[in-house]
């Protein structure tokens, strides 16, 4: 009766929120099929940003603390001297694949600017033929893809002639598309669980990111019935059917990967590590978060994560 008297208060908000004069929301929202797109506000950035049915909730389901600090150095970070200049990151502060880029910027002590993009207009990226997030140019150059950024970079890093030396073992590749292909898809039916975690995941959304008033209240109460509703055709399409227990499997197939070590990488993080934190912060202060923490053992791996990523290198824009 009390899931039937959320949903029945999320249908009336949405309704109301889309009576109020307000610009059209045509953009895709992710993990989204064909025909729910036509009416969700976000595309989602990154991989799955194409029409078919494998789109996540990019701009959606996460809420992360901003990051506001200046870049410092910290002693359990890579100390290794930035070789990359007038960084700039096009982002949503709540995409999953933007935070797994910042994570390695934060650990590399690679400092960023950061350009919050309106999920809605994007016109803060009007001037690139790429319309998903994140984008990230260095002195001019256009990076897209966070997976092909991050490679880049660190490619650059250990290029010939650096004393930095590679590690991109099988192992790490094997986990790295793992990150992609499978913890994202077990994200979404978690966060939208029900329609008060749906709720507490927009209103961070709603308040954070670059929106108008009234584009507020609809991402607000109209993204969140949408995505309640979503989430289930998700759980069905991933043949999940506990979505607790399945997150719960996730973070547990991560721990028995580390094999006793404290990282993937040994005893400093490498780029699965990195990738495998940078999706999971977002929802670490969500109820999903907070339940896949108390009811796992990942929780130790991820307190020497935030001990090794360290402080925020964003820097003023």
């Amino acid at each position: 009766m009390n899931r039937l008297t959320s949903l029945a208060a999320l249908r009336r908000a949405a309704a109301a929120a889309s009576l109020t004069p307000t610009r059209s929301l045509q953009q895709t929202a992710p993990f989204t099929t064909s025909s729910t797109s036509q009416r969700l506000p976000w595309r989602l950035g990154d991989h799955f940003g194409s029409a078919s049915s494998n789109r996540i909730a990019g701009t959606m389901f996460f809420s992360v603390a901003a990051a506001t600090s200046l870049c410092q150095e910290a002693k359990a970070k890579e100390p290794i001297q930035s070789m990359f200049k007038d960084v700039v990151l096009y982002q949503y502060e709540a995409c999953p694949f933007c935070n797994k880029v910042k994570a390695f910027l934060d650990y590399y002590n690679i400092p960023y600017k950061v350009v919050e993009v309106n999920p809605i207009s994007k016109k803060e990226i009007k001037w690139s033929e790429y319309k998903k997030v994140p984008i990230l140019t260095v002195e001019g150059e256009l990076m897209v893809n966070s997976s092909d950024i991050i490679d880049t970079l660190y490619k650059r890093m250990h290029s010939e002639g650096s004393t930095h030396s590679s590690v991109n073992t099988e192992e790490e590749k094997k986990w790295l598309g793992w990150v992609d292909n499978h913890l994202v898809h077990v994200l979404s039916p978690n966060i939208y669980r029900s329609a008060g975690e749906a709720l507490e995941s927009f209103d961070y959304i709603a308040n954070h990111g670059n929106f108008g008033f009234m584009e507020r209240i609809m991402a607000k109460y109209a993204g969140a019935t949408a995505m309640y509703f979503v989430s289930k055709k998700l759980k069905k399409k991933y043949n999940i059917t506990d979505e607790r227990e399945s997150l719960y499997q996730a973070a547990e197939t991560w721990v028995d990967a580390l094999k006793d070590r404290p990282f993937l990488g040994g005893s400093k993080p490498n780029l699965a590590d990195l990738a495998v934190f940078g999706v999971l912060r977002p929802i670490r202060n969500l109820q999903s978060g907070r339940d896949m923490v108390e009811h796992t053992r990942i929780g130790e791996w991820y307190s020497r994560m935030e001990k090794m990523v360290g402080e925020s290198c964003r820097v003023a824009a």
